[in-house]
């Protein structure tokens, strides 16, 4: 007799993850949660609506580029760096996506990348400077290391859950 599978918990269900210290266990599930969500929902999603907009919203690549821009602007923010030139084209080019084949496994693939690199930089933040001061952007506004991590987070988060409907809409749009 065979067992049916069992739906797997979400991430922040799963127990902690080693090496990442406490305070940050948090942003490390939220962004694995986000992941999951996102290769599971895209997995076959179709290339050519990846620039759809139904009601003027974002669209789906538009989601996933800035997703991938955000993680790798907030960890460069919390190591205390300025963004280089390269990041700064990303950021301006967010709305260029492309609609060729392969593009959708592409932009799941490089968000899937820069999860990765923000869940290898959290265990090298020592707790004790979660409250540092790190100045932000050009006008270098005022934030903490946690302040930056924890946005790199939610702002993932609400950025999935946009980009789910939008999926969705646009899916059933096409049929």
């Amino acid at each position: 007799m065979t067992s049916s599978p069992t739906p797997q918990s979400e991430f922040w269900l799963r127990g902690p993850l080693p090496e990442v210290p406490p305070l940050l266990q948090p942003v490390a599930h939220a962004l694995l949660q986000a992941r999951q969500e996102v290769e599971t929902a895209l997995h076959d999603f179709p290339d050519a609506l990846l620039t759809a907009r139904p009601a003027g919203v974002a669209s789906v690549g538009f989601h996933l580029r800035h997703l991938a821009g955000v993680l790798d602007r907030m960890q460069t923010y919390a190591r205390q760096e300025v963004l280089t030139e390269a990041q700064l084209a990303y950021l301006a080019g967010e709305n260029a996506v492309p609609t060729t084949p392969g593009s959708t496994a592409a932009l799941v693939q490089h968000f899937g990348k820069q999860v990765d690199q923000m869940l290898a930089y959290l265990p090298t933040v020592p707790e004790a400077t979660l409250s540092d001061f790190r100045p932000v952007g050009r006008a270098k506004l005022p934030s903490t290391v946690i302040g930056l991590l924890v946005h790199a987070a939610e702002h993932t988060t609400r950025h999935v859950g946009q980009l789910l409907v939008t999926a969705r809409v646009v899916r059933a749009g096409s049929t």
